[in-house]
């Protein structure tokens, strides 16, 4: 018999921070976005009602609203099973406000899921929770989830409890697999490309000293979280100077909307041991960074930039295949290249991995209903009148096989 607390503050999260990590080292899939560190940061910034960033990627057009924090802690037998961390927000669609019950990741990762080595005892109990208690909601929507770790256990879950849904790709995200080694990885890249690379590397060298530097920290528990403000300043500095610091919609380091935040996640991530910083220096001065967080093999690809001056010698370019061939000698497994800008990242993925959303609609509540009866339209015009794929689709399709 499961027993499920539910935790709704930041303060009652406090002491869970031993058995959380322990929890998390044995999560298949597991990112930082999972750890409590980096859940207790997102909330100090954007939790109870504080305007937020969207990510998300439907209608929404303006900030969503994390408003309440619901984490529920699976025990059976006095024994800990799983941790589902769960929040409520207010998302704008055109039926008006809409309030989503669903995992706390806000688009800032690929892929989020239950914590602990019983995932599916784990999600099968905390929805039957969630099925008890007050429907406040409107959606129960589930994102990012990964069918593959997954293993068919959020439907099931949902069916056990009750839920009806209806499942829909949410996002592809870029990925690198690393386990064939970087001699095998880098052979199946196509030869013009790889001559690009190269090309692109001699073009830099004849401007003069090229250096590839890279900082991972081992975290406190290590003596070893040192959050190298200079390095960061640093990916701060070149965020500014590349083209995305003019956007007036962009979320990199260097923007006002976000900085705040980053800076604080990343002073989290570095006493977890998370961070991965990686700096391309031409004549010893930085021209492209690439900034990530990694866990256990598995590297995200947070933000990245490089010197308007360096971009016709390829910076970037050079700094990724430099920073991939690394991962292989560190033993990493997997670089998520994330979701966006996939036509840039085409050159390096070994495959698009998408990751799902499963939505319960309330079947009392109008606006849920509407939403519901939007999608069971859009998805019969879809299939009645397909429209031609456009160039940019059919790059898209091209790059799965």
């Amino acid at each position: 018999m499961f027993n499920v607390t539910e935790l709704n503050s930041l303060s009652e999260l406090s002491g869970l921070q031993t058995v959380w990590g322990d929890l998390l080292a044995a999560t298949p899939g597991a990112t930082f976005f999972q750890s409590l560190p980096w859940l207790q940061t997102y909330w100090q910034f954007y939790g109870d009602g504080v305007s937020a960033l969207s990510h998300a990627a439907n209608e929404n057009t303006a900030p969503v609203r994390p408003e309440r924090l619901r984490v529920l802690v699976v025990e059976a037998n006095r024994e800990l099973v799983g941790i589902l961390p769960l929040v409520m927000t207010t998302e704008p669609y055109r039926v008006g406000p809409v309030r989503v019950l669903g995992y706390p990741l806000a688009g800032w990762g690929s892929f989020y899921g239950p914590i602990g080595p019983h995932p599916a005892a784990t999600l099968q109990a905390g929805l039957q929770h969630i099925r008890r208690t007050d429907r406040d909601w409107d959606l129960l929507d589930l994102r990012w989830v990964d069918a593959e770790i997954d293993s068919n256990n959020t439907p099931q879950a949902m069916q056990a409890a009750g839920f009806g849904f209806d499942r829909q790709v949410w996002h592809q995200s870029a990925q690198v697999d690393l386990t064939p080694g970087w001699e095998n990885y880098w052979g199946t890249r196509k030869s013009t490309w790889r001559s690009n690379v190269r090309r692109c590397e001699r073009l830099l060298l004849k401007r003069g000293k090229l250096e590839y530097f890279r900082y991972r920290p081992l975290g406190e528990a290590h003596a070893d979280g040192d959050p190298r403000w200079d390095l960061y300043d640093t990916c701060v500095q070149l965020a500014e100077r590349s083209w995305q610091g003019d956007s007036s919609t962009g979320t990199t380091l260097s923007h006002d909307s976000v900085r705040s935040y980053l800076r604080a996640a990343h002073e989290s991530a570095a006493r977890a041991g998370a961070v991965d910083m990686n700096l391309l220096l031409l004549r010893d001065k930085p021209v492209a960074f690439s900034y990530n967080y990694h866990y256990r093999g598995w590297v995200y690809g947070v933000r990245n930039g490089y010197d308007p001056m360096a971009v016709q010698e390829g910076a970037g370019t050079v700094l990724l295949g430099k920073m991939i061939e690394d991962s292989c000698l560190c033993g990493d497994r997997l670089i998520d290249l994330g979701p966006n800008y996939l036509e840039c990242k085409r050159y390096w993925l070994t495959r698009l991995q998408p990751a799902y959303h499963y939505t319960h609609f309330h079947p009392a509540r109008l606006r849920a209903q509407a939403l519901r009866l939007k999608r069971i339209v859009k998805r019969w015009l879809a299939w009645s009148r397909p429209e031609p794929q456009s160039a940019a689709d059919q790059k898209s399709v091209n790059l799965l096989g």
